[in-house]
């Protein structure tokens, strides 16, 4: 790869680096989701398999793992403390028991309901309005997606 001279000595700044900002965005959100998330017994990385689980009930645990971008080894502990909370259930399948699916269970699909005020607080912590909301996720996205 090659330098670029251009930037100078202001490109090992530490406010110039966009991983930083990033990182920083990242912890901040972490935190900001914390005490909402505590009421429902959950943590941010369990929230985020309940969002896709919401989505789609039923998933195979590989494809769970690719929507969340996880390993096996970081999502299967997860599903486990989820399954030890009630929440979902996993189940192999009958034709391939290599395939394991998780499923929503009741209080799964209910807590739900409980989440739904989520998004809300965050977007009225941000300041932001829904269309820069939108705009910022679509920009992390596709730069997401042009270095993974």
């Amino acid at each position: 790869m090659a330098s670029n001279p251009a930037l100078g000595e202001q490109a090992l700044q530490l406010d110039h680096q966009l991983c930083f900002a990033l990182y920083s965005a990242s912890l901040a959100m972490t935190k900001l989701y914390k005490p909402l998330l505590e009421p429902l017994g959950l943590t941010y990385p369990q929230y985020l398999a309940m969002l896709v689980l919401w989505e789609q009930d039923g998933p195979m645990v590989s494809a769970l793992g690719e929507r969340l971008r996880l390993d096996s080894g970081t999502l299967t502990p997860l599903l486990k403390r989820l399954e030890a909370a009630g929440l979902v259930q996993r189940e192999r399948a009958a034709e391939d028991e290599r395939r394991v699916h998780v499923h929503l269970t009741p209080a799964g699909r209910k807590l739900k309901a409980r989440a739904m005020a989520i998004p809300g607080c965050v977007l009225e912590a941000s300041q932001c309005t829904l269309a820069e909301i939108s705009e910022l996720t679509q920009q992390v996205r596709t730069l997401r997606d042009r270095i993974a």
